[in-house]
């Protein structure tokens, strides 16, 4: 599952989708998002599924590594939909047994939570496949700029998230080499119950940590070295700047919310 876990990974490859700006890639998910949770049917689903496959075809990323980011989330997923399977009330029972009591009305919310779930996760996940960190904290601090006025330390924020989505990769690489080299000396991490397995993972934990905080102290002493003091004064090798392709992508964006708000309010 380790090898699963897609989550802040950069897809390399030259595609339409890659060469947008930074800035737009993060407007547009986050209208994906809001007109995610706009929608209150399956019908609102389609305009959302037709642009994320229709992203997944211009960013030329395989439909298999996309799908692969799934895994660690789908212990979630089900855990959501039991919950609403048998936790709604009102509907009509279509299966009971002991004090469980399964609705239509869960079974369709369950279902619903489930396929939004999914395409958050999907969405999302688009943005950094295709934006390399260093472009992403370009566009944080660009967005969040008039956040200065009320001194709020936007470069340091944005800085600190592409950090963090820069790690995600190294650490879970980490992770996984660890693993590897306990196995070698007869560690079983697969057999037993729920709380032997936890307890056999403690092995991989403290190396982990260790290597954590190694490679936080030498990045530190990297950026003192190179003499980071913030964004004052700070150049880019490349600007960001907005082309055609951007903005048909804005309008897309705004049209997306106007159909998904159309949607909720006629039904």
């Amino acid at each position: 599952m380790i090898r699963d876990i897609t989550i802040g990974q950069y897809y390399t490859t030259d595609s339409t989708v890659h060469r947008l700006d930074a800035r737009t890639k993060v407007i547009f998910t986050f209208f994906y998002v809001v007109a995610l949770f706009v929608v209150k049917d399956y019908s609102g689903f389609l305009p959302l599924v037709s642009i994320f496959l229709f992203s997944v075809i211009l960013s030329k990323i395989p439909f298999r590594y996309i799908l692969r980011g799934l895994k660690p989330i789908l212990f979630i997923v089900l855990l959501t939909v039991l919950f609403n399977f048998f936790g709604s009330v009102g509907g009509k029972v279509i299966f009971k047994w002991g004090i469980l009591r399964m609705t239509d009305e869960g079974l369709r919310r369950g279902t619903f939570l489930a396929l939004r779930l999914i395409l958050l996760m999907l969405g999302t996940s688009m943005m950094t496949f295709t934006t390399t960190p260093t472009s992403l904290t370009d566009a944080l601090e660009h967005i969040f700029r008039p956040l200065k006025v009320i001194k709020v330390p936007v470069h340091e924020l944005a800085m600190m998230m592409s950090i963090a989505l820069r790690f995600i990769p190294i650490l879970l690489d980490e992770t996984d080499r660890i693993m590897k080299a306990q196995q070698a000396r007869g560690a079983d991490f697969e057999s037993g119950n729920l709380f032997k397995r936890a307890k056999a993972l403690l092995p991989i934990f403290i190396p982990l940590l260790i290597s954590a905080f190694r490679r936080a102290f030498d990045l530190a002493q990297a950026m003192e070295a190179r003499c980071y003091h913030g964004g004052e004064g700070r150049t880019r090798f490349r600007p960001m700047k907005y082309k055609m392709a951007d903005y048909i992508t804005f309008l897309l964006a705004i049209m997306l919310l106007g159909v998904s708000i159309t949607l909720r309010v006629i039904r």
